[in-house]
């Protein structure tokens, strides 16, 4: 599949680039995607979640009333399950909530999500650029050269480059990632990715290892 190289500007430089057809072209694997999804977004929870039990709770530990012949179920003290203000039952504890994959199951969702963005026409590449100073209204001014203002845009570049990423920080539909660092959620969430000439060597080195 071949793309034309467009400049900053939104203009054709003449030149055209073939996406690698491993990369690019696959037939999309939707249970890896899935699972390469619901492994990132575990790994952004704080798993931080906690509730007292029992034994946690400060209180008499003096038996309320007698074992049997109550009419009700049986307790102990103020702290028990059962009473208001009492400990929690197997309640959450602090825990990390991340998994493993392994590593062809992840590069294969990658590729996966990116055959997905080839077949529905929404992979732009550009030249590389820089800008002099940190600028979102240049960021934006791209964004509308390329005419992809309004959507959400995922910049992919060969390596970090704080002034580009400076400029789109303040934008709420707008994200700036290294080709190294792609993954799975990003691509899929995004309408439409502006690929840089070299990032696109990166993502070939990384996904065809």
């Amino acid at each position: 599949m071949e793309i034309n190289v467009l400049n900053i500007n939104g203009q054709e430089t003449g030149r055209k680039v073939t996406l690698n057809e491993s990369i690019f072209g696959i037939e999309p694997n939707d249970h890896v995607i899935y699972l390469d999804v619901k492994r990132y977004l575990a790994a952004q929870r704080q798993g931080t979640a906690k509730a007292k039990e029992r034994s946690e709770h400060a209180g008499s530990t003096r038996k309320l009333g007698r074992q049997k012949g109550g009419g009700g179920a049986r307790h102990g003290d103020i702290n028990s399950p059962l009473l208001r203000g009492g400990g929690r039952v197997f309640g959450p504890k602090p825990r990390d909530y991340s998994f493993k994959l392994n590593k062809k199951v992840t590069a294969l969702a990658r590729k996966s999500a990116l055959s997905y963005k080839a077949q529905e026409n929404a992979i732009i590449v550009v030249e590389d650029f820089n800008f002099e100073a940190p600028k979102t209204k240049e960021f934006v001014n791209v964004a509308k050269n390329l005419k992809v203002d309004g959507k959400k845009l995922l910049l992919v570049l060969p390596e970090s480059n704080k002034n580009v990423y400076l400029s789109a920080r303040n934008l709420q539909r707008s994200e700036v990632i290294l080709a190294a660092s792609l993954n799975t959620y990003k691509v899929l969430n995004a309408d439409v990715m502006v690929v840089t000439e070299n990032s696109l060597k990166t993502i070939d080195s990384v996904l065809n290892k």
